[in-house]
């Protein structure tokens, strides 16, 4: 009598394609574009994202621009709690809060309505790519800034080698991250 083989499950790394040469030449850019296609995948990333954080009193989800809008959202409906964006510079209608921060190739600056969170408020912020941590740690200021105390990040995918979760780590931030791709 034979056994049938068991399916390979897929992970989340499965789902996600990679394109060579984009948005530059020696560039392989990660597209979670081909995850948030499919509705098993994206259940997936989506309850991955959520899981060390479930349990726990959070008060709101912050999405930073744009993928971390999808998940974020999808997060926050898990876990029955309000979404708050943190958009570029311009983006955001009525009053925000401004936090510059270091880009490769320059400055770029992220924003926050400036009523979006109260202090006390526990957030966890999500994005799908963490690189070198500059726009995370930007966003995690302009969180402590309004005086919400942000109690984790959730990333879909980090790039080791660029130092963003090094980074975030020292500052004493959780990172929650879903799967690695080695290079830039």
């Amino acid at each position: 009598m034979s056994v049938a083989p068991r399916p390979v499950q897929k992970t989340v790394k499965d789902y996600i394609r990679s394109i060579v040469d984009f948005p530059h030449e020696g560039i392989v850019f990660r597209d979670v574009t081909t995850l948030f296609a499919d509705a098993r995948g994206f259940r997936m990333a989506v309850d991955q994202l959520l899981a060390p954080y479930a349990g726990m009193r959070i008060d709101k989800v912050v999405g930073l621009e744009a993928r971390g809008f999808i998940l974020g959202g999808a997060v926050a409906h898990q876990l029955s709690t309000g979404f708050v964006p943190i958009r570029k510079k311009g983006k955001l209608p009525g009053a925000v809060m401004s936090q510059a921060y270091v880009l490769e190739y320059g400055e770029a600056v992220m924003e926050i309505h400036d009523d979006a969170l109260s202090p006390g408020e526990r957030v966890l912020i999500v994005d799908d790519l963490l690189a070198t941590g500059g726009t995370a740690e930007a966003s995690i200021s302009l969180c402590k800034r309004l005086g919400a105390e942000v109690v984790g990040t959730a990333f879909v995918v980090d790039l080791p080698e660029l130092g963003g979760r090094r980074l975030l780590e020292a500052a004493g931030v959780d990172v929650h991250v879903l799967c690695e791709f080695e290079g830039a």
